[in-house]
């Protein structure tokens, strides 16, 4: 079996603070896909002692970067969804190859999306990064093969991916615009969800919650962090579980982990 764990850590420093590396000395992933880590390559390094690791920080401090952190050898690794990205579009993209022990050719991509607020530049990039993006996973799927991009899309697709969705029907995160952009993945590109393949029908389960109030102890949450296989990879999936943090003050970062493990 292949683990592969997806975790946006809200800062990989401060997810250390809070309990990541027991975390991950626990669960024992063979490939973690990173966002918003928000460190430099050494501080990266440290954090993460006798991992193979390709990582991207943004160009804007304090902003974004993705990682891939795998036990395995690391092959090819390629930096942002298109050659020239504008520095708001940095730490937001990585590809790897990676061979399994079975021999298996895979290539995994961390991908980190804006968040989004309607009515500024924000939303026009985050809509110009999508468009990048989605050109990226076309060509992925038309290259055929095993690829897997997980992340934080910041992008619920249906009302069963948020507990709130008639009051944020306005909101960045659920627009309609946005939600397009995931029916074209699934439904033209053929990629598939993962996380919603294996629990079934909603609601939930969720992958983020604010710090804020009680929307962690209500499950008042979202589910934007996903798993998107190709179909060849996504036949070998045996499991696929959001490890949601037993309470409140037990978490490392507002966002829960997706751990999804293959039969390759």
């Amino acid at each position: 079996m292949l683990k592969i764990a997806t975790i946006n850590v809200n800062g990989i420093r401060a997810a250390a603070k809070r309990g990541l590396v027991p975390w991950i000395e626990t669960q024992r992933p063979d490939v973690l896909l990173l966002q918003e880590v928000r460190a430099n390559d050494d501080i990266v390094a440290d954090l993460l002692p006798g991992w193979n690791i390709a990582h991207q920080a943004c160009r804007i401090k304090g902003r974004a970067g993705v990682a891939i952190a795998t036990t395995l050898a690391l092959g090819d690794i390629r930096t942002g969804a298109q050659d020239e990205e504008p520095d708001v579009d940095t730490g937001r993209w990585i590809e790897a190859d990676i061979i399994t022990p079975s021999g298996t050719a895979l290539t995994v991509v961390s991908a980190y999306l804006h968040s989004g607020t309607v009515g500024t530049i924000k939303m026009d990039q985050k809509y110009a990064h999508l468009d990048v993006v989605t050109d990226r996973m076309a060509h992925l799927a038309q290259r055929g093969g095993k690829s897997i991009v997980g992340g934080d899309i910041n992008i619920a697709h249906h009302n069963d991916d948020i507990k709130n969705w008639k009051g944020n029907l306005k909101a960045a995160g659920f627009l309609p615009e946005e939600r397009a952009y995931l029916d074209r993945w699934f439904d033209e590109l053929g990629f598939v969800d993962v996380g919603r393949a294996v629990a079934g029908p909603g609601p939930g389960p969720y992958t983020w919650w604010s710090w804020r109030g009680k929307a962690f102890d209500n499950d008042a949450g979202w589910r934007i962090d996903y798993q998107i296989a190709t179909p060849e990879l996504a036949a070998t999936v045996k499991s696929a579980v959001v490890d949601r943090a037993a309470a409140y003050d037990q978490r490392f970062s507002d966002h829960a982990p997706l751990i999804v493990e293959y039969d390759i």
